[in-house]
């Protein structure tokens, strides 16, 4: 009984964060700044296009690791 608990509370956790990344998904034209920061990488010529959202990546990997962190220690 306790395996499925645990995979229960699994199985909620995965929940909250695809329902998470759906809103941020919907959203995200309307979020100011992001992909637009200063370090992004955005090269535009005649037939190709590269966009690397460099410092957007790292804030948002800062965000959560912050965040594991401190579930981590509840």
């Amino acid at each position: 009984m306790n395996e499925l608990n645990i995979l229960g509370k699994i199985l909620i956790f995965a929940g909250i964060i695809l329902i998470t990344l759906g809103i941020l998904f919907v959203f995200s034209n309307k979020i100011p700044l992001i992909g637009k920061l200063p370090g992004d990488i955005y090269i535009q010529k005649k037939n190709f296009s590269f966009y690397f959202p460099l410092t957007t990546s790292i804030l948002i990997s800062i965000i959560l690791s912050l965040i594991l962190m401190l579930w981590s220690r509840r």
